[in-house]
């Protein structure tokens, strides 16, 4: 299961491929998550649990024969996170008329539907390959949860069936406070991640807004990029919504 970013490099772009997205990211997250809530659990188990929850260790689907069940996410609540709010039924319901009037969607529709039943939340998204750099990240962004850094982490468990990529989420709460989701870059970036980074609202998700959708918005509104060529090293974060470079 991934949440969408960048298509796939070399991947068939198959028509409304998003609602195929839409349904594994449903049942991703339906599925048992392994969860560690700094807000509850001793300090002192984090590194134990992060050692027996390695993302590319843990089978996305499970061991029935060894008795594992499917694992959807595995997460780390920070120690300000905050329980999910926003009417997203609602939302929803908004969305269906909204297609149903035959007017044009774009992200400023979205938008309004977004700010006017307060889902704002939003993530930044890392794709890695399975395998040692993806656990690092993994470790990395997990402990500045950990910190207080960041209110909510979560990756996905390998997936033996798929693509060979797995993604991690770092999420903030207001998408449209552009200030907000660069802090939120600024603290990935400071743990050592120099992966690339887009960056999707929860409102594209809750609508099933993904890579291949028929409304052709792209999934994600934010991409930064590490730059190693320059002299101190640093990222420069560029608005998918209007081309322009906001850092």
């Amino acid at each position: 299961m991934e949440e969408e970013g960048a298509p796939v490099e070399g991947e068939a772009v198959t028509p409304f491929a998003a609602e195929t997205y839409a349904a594994e990211a449903m049942a991703a997250d339906m599925d048992p998550w392994i969860v560690f809530d700094s807000r509850r659990t001793p300090r002192s188990e984090f590194d134990a649990w992060l050692e027996n929850n390695g993302p590319s260790q843990v089978n996305r689907f499970g061991d029935e024969k060894n008795g594992l069940s499917p694992v959807g996410w595995i997460a780390v609540l920070g120690l300000d996170h905050w329980p999910s709010s926003g009417d997203v039924a609602g939302l929803q319901e908004s969305w269906e008329k909204l297609l149903a009037s035959g007017r044009p969607v774009s992200f400023q529709t979205v938008k309004e539907l977004a700010l006017n039943h307060r889902v704002l939340s939003g993530k930044w998204l890392m794709h890695l390959d399975s395998g040692f750099k993806l656990d690092h990240a993994w470790e990395c962004v997990a402990r500045a949860a950990l910190d207080g850094k960041i209110s909510l982490v979560k990756v996905s468990p390998h997936n033996p069936n798929g693509e060979g990529k797995q993604v991690i989420c770092a999420y903030n709460q207001d998408f449209t406070d552009e200030s907000e989701v660069v802090r939120l870059e600024n603290v990935i970036r400071a743990t050592g991640v120099k992966c690339g980074l887009t960056y999707k609202p929860d409102v594209y998700t809750n609508l099933g807004i993904y890579r291949n959708n028929r409304w052709k918005l792209c999934p994600t509104i934010y991409e930064s990029k590490f730059d190693l060529e320059r002299v101190p090293r640093r990222s420069h974060i560029i608005s998918r919504v209007t081309n322009l470079e906001v850092t």
